[in-house]
Order: C-alpha cells, then structure tokens, then sequence
C-alpha cells in the first residue's frame, strides 16, 4: 500500500518567497523612502550594510520563485524512448 505522502498532491508553496518579499520590504521600508528622496553611495552603502538580510532576500528572489514555485514533472529517459 502506497504511503499517503507519495500520493498526496504536490502543493505549490508560492506564499514562501512572497512572504519572505514583504517582510524584506518592510525592513526596508524608510531606507527605500531615503533612497527615492536623494540616491547617494553614503545611503546606499549605509541600507546594504545595516539590512543585509533584506537584501539579499530581495535579490534571490527569482531563485526562490523558481524552487518554490510548481513542480514540473520531469520526463524520464524510460519515456522517452518509448515514442
């Protein structure tokens, strides 16, 4: 009998990196204000520095999207042959 994990649908888990984009946002929430008022190396050097954590989720962002996202069944080389 096949164990009820191996059957059960594989759920997309979108709401991952989504949540992790928000929470990133809003850490960075004044810095992002500060930076559209007046774009400086000082103020840019000084967000990166004291938000790493937020930055670096916002640039692995695609990265997450893509192992997060729907799982895309592969087709075995077993397949493949066969047409």
């Amino acid at each position: 009998m096949p164990e009820p994990a191996a059957t059960a649908p594989v759920r997309s888990q979108r709401w991952i990196p989504l949540l992790l984009l928000l929470l990133a946002l809003s850490d960075l929430r004044t810095e992002l204000r500060l930076l559209a008022d007046q774009l400086t190396l000082t103020s840019l050097v000084f967000a990166v520095r004291h938000h790493l954590l937020a930055v670096v989720i916002l640039l692995l962002q695609p990265s997450l999207w893509r192992h997060y996202g729907p799982r895309r069944r592969s087709i075995s080389n077993e397949t493949a042959d066969k047409h």
